[in-house]
């Protein structure tokens, strides 16, 4: 068995549709409890544009779910874009029954540097950006979000958590804990730039307001941590069964991100093998690792594509985003050929925060997909006797 998702939309159209499929019958399922907060979550953080005064996403089941509980069948959800109002002629489907003013289609001739305005519109042989633009968009994570909430609740019930938090934004960088909170996004949460160092995340809020008062943007670096996984997800046996290898795809397919580490990364490539790969020891303590514990975690809790029971560590790293409002750079009006500066979209300063809340998602699809692999039922109540057999299996080694 195997768990897919797939998201349709476009980012000032009428909603975002979100369908998972593969997820078990019986498994408890409330959407104020389950989906709309992680949805909340991904609206958050300090350096977020006017879209979200505007929005308040809260997804409205449409399927795979009866008197509560999932049915087997694929789940879908649509998240309804508020903005839709003022976008109804620029975006309505059909071609308009009057004559409307250019101006009133919103068209977009000067492509940003850094986007795929001008990608899309050479691809799909286009006139105007906004054909591409709104597709492109990252507003199209919260349909990723809202399937993603659906892993979370999955792999909960199994004992699997999932956080994240902010450890660089533009040229501040936090401290790291000795040890990181029990539940991570409980505290990362409260931080309006999700990061656990109290000093950087003044220093980080004063840079992200002078990014905004020069009109410019900024990225950084964000973590996920996955705990409670056993060992044994994911295989060495082809490249395409490989854990590392799908998280880094499904991670590095959010918008903006352009580096991903697990573990120690590119730090552990400067280092000699006495230094980076972690010594074996015998835990009769850790059942889900099969009785076997590491020194310390530099895999990142990976080893040949596997599991290894320890925490799941995984960076990655986000471009400041393309629009501009001041200063914005040089580019090319694809009507007239003409040099210009690039269109300015509304947008954020910065979404660092809120992107690590997709990324999570995207580990959570990916970890749950890769559990239902290996453990996979028609039922919660098969996947976690398949779970707990396993566990049995490992603790009698």
């Amino acid at each position: 068995m195997h768990l897919r998702f797939h998201t349709a939309g476009e980012s000032h159209g009428r909603g975002l549709i979100a369908m998972i499929e593969g997820v078990p019958a019986g498994l408890d399922l409330d959407m104020d409890r389950d989906v709309n907060p992680e949805l909340r979550r991904r609206q958050a953080g300090h350096g977020r544009g006017r879209r979200m005064d505007i929005e308040t996403d809260c997804a409205e089941l449409i399927s795979g779910v009866r008197l509560g509980q999932t049915l087997g069948s694929p789940i879908a959800m649509i998240v309804w874009n508020r903005d839709w109002e003022n976008w109804r002629t620029a975006m309505g489907q059909k071609p308009p029954v009057e004559e409307v003013s250019p101006k009133a289609l919103r068209p977009v001739h000067l492509p940003r540097p850094g986007h795929a305005d001008l990608v899309g519109v050479l691809k799909y042989d286009r006139q105007d950006a906004r054909d591409a633009l709104e597709r492109a968009s990252a507003r199209e994570t919260a349909a990723r979000v809202a399937c993603a909430a659906v892993a979370k609740r999955l792999l909960a019930e199994l004992g699997i958590g999932i956080g994240s938090h902010v450890v660089a934004l533009g040229s501040v960088e936090a401290k790291e804990p000795a040890q990181l909170p029990e539940n991570l996004n409980e505290v990362s949460d409260r931080s309006p730039v999700r990061t656990l160092d109290a000093e950087a995340e003044a220093r980080m809020i004063e840079e992200i307001d002078r990014a905004q008062e020069a009109g410019d943007t900024l990225g950084g670096i964000f973590e996920v941590v996955v705990t409670g996984l056993p060992v044994g997800l994911g295989s060495y046996v082809s490249w395409d069964r490989k854990l590392d290898a799908r998280l880094a795809g499904a991670l590095m397919s959010i918008q903006a991100i352009k580096g991903v580490e697990i573990g120690l990364g590119f730090h552990g490539a400067r280092l000699p093998g006495s230094r980076v790969h972690d010594p074996i020891l015998r835990d009769p303590a850790k059942p889900r690792t099969g009785g076997y514990g590491r020194a310390t975690n530099h895999a990142g809790g990976l080893e040949g594509g596997v599991t290894t029971g320890e925490p799941l560590v995984l960076r990655c790293a986000m471009k400041p985003i393309s629009t501009l409002m001041k200063g914005r750079l040089p580019s090319v009006h694809l009507l007239t050929g003409e040099a210009a500066e690039a269109t300015a979209e509304r947008s954020d300063v910065c979404s660092l925060p809120a992107a690590g809340v997709v990324g999570e998602a995207m580990a959570a699809l990916v970890v749950a997909d890769a559990v239902l692999e290996k453990f996979g039922g028609d039922s919660l109540g098969e996947v976690r006797r398949n779970f707990d057999s396993y566990l049995a299996h490992l603790a009698s080694r």
